[in-house]
């Protein structure tokens, strides 16, 4: 794959309508943080079907786990293959948000590919039901809670918050921090280790789907922070919060360590396709800005020190499409990215978007630190990018080991 089709970009300019109609208009609303997302992004789904294609497809799924006894393995098997689906109409969206909102995306992508994705591999057919759906169709708001105040990127060993088994219940104490939705979540899927009297970091790792409104359960008012303010991220406290048997994902054969490490490949492959919107529209700015801004009796493009950053960005935003596009050529073969070349996208993405950003800010000079012209702004959010989901030294981390593994 070397460019777009023509369905794909009939696919984006509906896309990219809609963001400019509904979006572009509340952008100051969503960066100061007093208009949460979620109605923005119901609406995206309303108007393109998405929530219908998302019921469609999930019913379709679970008729065919049930007839396979409840194996979700078996009914995801039957129905992946090569050519399932259009990518484009997963990545096109992302994209298009992110040269507006990157929060947006953040909101939506840990509703859906997060929340809603650890309840659909670990889940029963009751659970996905119960849970998944409403989640998958933007109905409700969902969280995936894992990271604590005192563990940081030692997310697994670090991890303190502990469900007890009491009679058939279990009893969950513990907090999490810099959990995207919590403040307004309405299904969260919680991660903790099981108090069985072992050494904490020799504790199985157990996954709960909680909801909002529980006895004991306190969701913080969103926190301040630097970029990405269209993403709400708060804090949780559980405090003696019982859950039943039934809230309890099973950990199957991979246990719940192995599902969030699943799911931190989805979650750093989609940022290339983040960190591409980021750049696209640094560029386009910084393109537009060269062609208008005279200093000295001429437009500062016809400088080599600017040619030089347009050339840069340019760059970037080629080896970031064609990372997006090698993705979307996985997913239409069926194939997943392993933990590496996730964190591999991830860490180059990330960096790249950041950069650009940056430049973008340089090129622009003193009407680049202004808010008016955007660029300040799309800097702020993709510095996020080398932090969610894992820091960049961690992807290093994840890639190095992969390499003195073979």
């Amino acid at each position: 794959m070397i460019e777009w089709s023509e369905e794909d970009l009939m696919i984006r300019d509906a896309v990219r309508g809609w963001i400019d109609a509904e979006v572009r208009p509340n952008l100051d609303a969503l960066d100061s943080g007093e208009l949460p997302p979620y109605d923005l992004l119901r609406s995206l789904y309303k108007t393109f079907g998405m929530d219908e294609m998302a019921r469609s497809s999930f019913q379709a799924r679970i008729a065919r786990e049930r007839e396979a006894g409840g194996d979700g393995d078996a009914a995801k098997k039957d129905s992946d293959g090569p050519g399932g689906g259009n990518a484009a109409m997963t990545m096109l969206p992302v994209i298009e948000l992110c040269k507006v909102a990157p929060g947006m995306v953040s909101a939506m992508g840990v509703g859906l590919g997060l929340a809603a994705g650890t309840i659909m591999k670990r889940g029963t057919p009751d659970q996905k039901e119960r849970w998944a759906l409403p989640l998958l169709t933007m109905e409700k708001v969902g969280a995936w809670a894992i990271t604590e105040p005192n563990s940081g990127s030692d997310a697994f060993g670090g991890m303190q918050a502990t469900a007890r088994k009491v009679g058939d219940e279990y009893v969950i104490n513990g907090g999490k921090t810099f959990i995207t939705n919590g403040p307004y979540a309405d299904t969260i899927v919680f991660y903790c280790k099981l108090d069985d009297g072992r050494e904490p970091r020799d504790r199985e790792i157990l996954t709960f789907v909680l909801d909002r409104g529980m006895e004991g359960l306190e969701q913080s008012r969103p926190l301040r922070k630097m970029g990405l303010h269209s993403s709400p991220t708060g804090e949780l406290f559980l405090n003696d919060v019982r859950a039943g048997a039934d809230r309890l994902l099973s950990s199957g054969s991979q246990g719940g360590k192995e599902s969030a490490k699943q799911n931190f490949v989805t979650e750093r492959a989609g940022v290339a396709a983040m960190a591409l919107g980021v750049i696209e529209e640094c560029l386009k700015l910084s393109v537009e800005y060269a062609k208008t801004r005279e200093l000295w009796g001429q437009r500062i493009g016809d400088f080599q020190l600017i040619q030089l950053k347009l050339a840069k960005m340019e760059v970037a935003r080629l080896n970031v499409q064609n990372l997006v596009f090698r993705h979307v050529e996985m997913q239409r073969s069926g194939r997943t990215p392993t933990l590496a070349e996730a964190s591999a996208m991830k860490l180059y993405a990330a960096q790249a978007a950041s950069e650009v950003a940056q430049e973008a800010v340089q090129l622009f000079g003193g009407n680049g630190y202004m808010s008016e012209y955007r660029v300040e702004q799309l800097a702020r959010d993709a510095k996020s990018f080398q932090i969610y989901a894992g820091t960049d030294e961690i992807q290093v981390t994840h890639i190095a080991r992969d390499l003195l593994s073979r």
